[in-house]
């Protein structure tokens, strides 16, 4: 979960620099009543309200993230076929939550 975090705000940094990133916490804050801490519970809301603010941006932002996320487990990222934001958290999640 931490790791998840950590690549979501290395990423937003990384794009947006430190303002944005704060704009965007606000952002889901205010309009989709998810604090910072919730994001890894909720992969899907984030993922939805990450598109509302974005819209077409979101998924190159989505992919960026589990990039990073990917390159501090040392894994490769492989995109799949139907995956979302969510079932690839998902599915990192299951291989290392033991």
């Amino acid at each position: 979960n931490d790791l998840l975090l950590k690549a979501v705000d290395e990423t937003l940094k990384h794009v947006f620099n430190e303002a944005g990133a704060k704009v965007i916490y606000t952002f889901f804050e205010n309009k989709c009543h998810m604090k910072r801490g919730e994001i890894v519970e909720k992969p899907e809301d984030f993922s939805a309200g990450l598109e509302g603010l974005l819209g077409s941006a979101a998924p190159m932002i989505e992919r960026m993230i589990l990039k990073n996320m990917c390159s501090k487990l040392r894994l490769r990222f492989e995109e799949k076929e139907g995956y979302d934001f969510s079932d690839y958290v998902k599915e990192l999640r299951g291989r290392f939550d033991r």
